[in-house]
C-alpha cells in the first residue's frame, strides 16, 4: 500500500517541482481556499493556541494572524515541493543570510556547531547553507513511516548536501563525527513537545508551561558543539534572510537547560515581530496542564 500511494503522488509532486514560481503560488492560493474556507484543516488548534498565547489582543486581531498563517503555511509546503526541482543559484537567491561569517570564523577555529531553529518562517529551505560552509552538514529530523516518502525528504534535503539523521541514531552518529575530529554543523528543530513520560525539563514559553526539548542541547554538550540560534525572517513571498547568534561559546561549562531556555527566548522574539510564520498547527502546549508536582515545585523556586 505505501508503494501504490508513493506511485500515485510523486508524479504529481515532480510535475509541480518543475513549475514556475507564479504557478506555485497561484496554486498555493487555491490551496489555501480550499483548506482554511472548505476543510479548515486543525483551524481548532490554530484558535486555542492564538487565544492562549495572545490573551491580550481581540479577536479580530488574533483572527488577521489566523489568515496570513495559513497562507504562508500553504507557500511553504509548496515550496518545500518546489526544492526537488529548484537551482542552487536560485534557492541561494531566495534564502540569504546576514552574517555567514559567523559560521566562518566558528569554522577557521575548528569549531562544531549546533543549528538550533523552531518551526518558524522556513526551515526546509535552510538546508541551502550547506553551500556556504565547509563543515559537514548534518540535519536531525523524525523518519516518516511511509518509507518510500521517507527516502524522498531524504534525497529532497540533501539536495545541498546536507546527511539527514534520524532522532534515533542522531547521538550515535555525531558522536563518532566528534571523535574523528571531523568539522560538523548540525541542523535541529527543537520546540516541538516532547512526550511527558520523557520530559527531563519544564519551562515557560509565550508565558505558558511546557515540557521541554533538551535533546540539542545534550548534544551539545556532550560533544562541545557551540549552540547557534537561526533567526529566519520573511521578507516577502518566497524570499528569506537568516541572522545567526551564537548562544553560548563554551556549552560544556553552561548549567543544564539554559541553553534551552536561551533557544526558546529567541523563538519567542521571532514570534512576536511576526506571529503568523510560526507553526501554529502543532499542539505545542497540549501538555500545559500536566506540570509534575516535582516540576511545580522547581519552577515555583526559580520564580521566588
Amino acid at each position: 500500500m505505501q508503494l501504490v500511494v508513493y506511485i500515485l503522488v510523486y508524479p504529481l509532486l515532480w510535475l509541480i517541482s518543475r513549475l514556475p514560481f507564479k504557478v506555485i503560488y497561484f496554486i498555493s492560493d487555491g490551496v489555501y481556499a480550499l483548506l482554511y474556507y472548505v476543510i479548515g484543516y486543525r483551524k481548532k488548534v490554530v484558535r486555542n493556541n492564538l487565544a492562549l498565547v495572545f490573551p491580550e489582543k481581540s479577536k479580530e486581531e488574533r483572527l488577521a494572524i489566523e489568515k496570513k498563517f495559513y497562507k504562508h503555511m500553504c507557500d511553504m509546503f509548496l515550496e518545500m515541493i518546489k526544492t526537488m526541482g529548484i537551482s542552487k543559484n536560485e534557492i541561494q537567491k531566495r534564502f540569504t543570510v546576514t552574517n555567514i561569517e559567523v559560521l566562518h570564523d566558528l569554522e577557521a577555529k575548528g569549531i562544531n556547531t549546533m543549528l538550533m531553529l523552531p518551526h518558524y518562517a522556513s526551515w526546509e529551505w535552510v538546508l541551502s547553507l550547506n553551500l556556504q560552509i565547509k563543515s559537514k552538514g548534518y540535519g536531525i529530523y523524525q523518519k516518516i513511516q511511509n518509507k518510500y516518502f521517507d527516502k524522498m525528504i531524504r534525497d529532497i534535503r540533501s539536495k545541498f548536501n546536507t546527511q539527514l539523521i534520524s532522532t534515533k541514531e542522531s547521538r550515535k552518529i555525531l558522536k563518532a563525527a566528534n571523535e574523528s575530529k571531523e568539522l560538523s554543523m548540525v541542523g535541529i528543530i527543537s520546540d516541538q513537545s516532547p512526550m511527558v513520560s520523557r520530559a527531563k525539563y519544564w519551562t515557560e514559553f509565550m508565558g505558558i508551561t511546557v515540557p521541554a526539548h533538551v535533546g540539542g542541547e545534550e548534544i551539545c554538550k556532550h560533544n562541545n558543539f557551540v549552540p547557534v540560534y537561526l533567526k529566519v525572517e520573511k521578507l516577502k513571498r518566497g524570499y528569506y534572510q537568516g541572522t545567526f547568534k551564537v548562544l553560548f561559546d563554551d556549552p560544556t561549562i553552561v548549567p543544564d537547560y539554559k541553553i534551552t531556555d536561551a533557544f526558546l527566548k529567541e523563538t519567542e522574539k521571532s514570534i512576536l515581530e511576526a506571529p503568523e510564520y510560526y507553526f501554529w498547527t502543532h499542539k505545542r502546549w497540549k501538555h500545559k496542564d500536566k506540570v509534575p508536582k516535582k516540576f511545580q515545585k522547581e519552577l515555583k523556586a526559580v520564580k521566588s
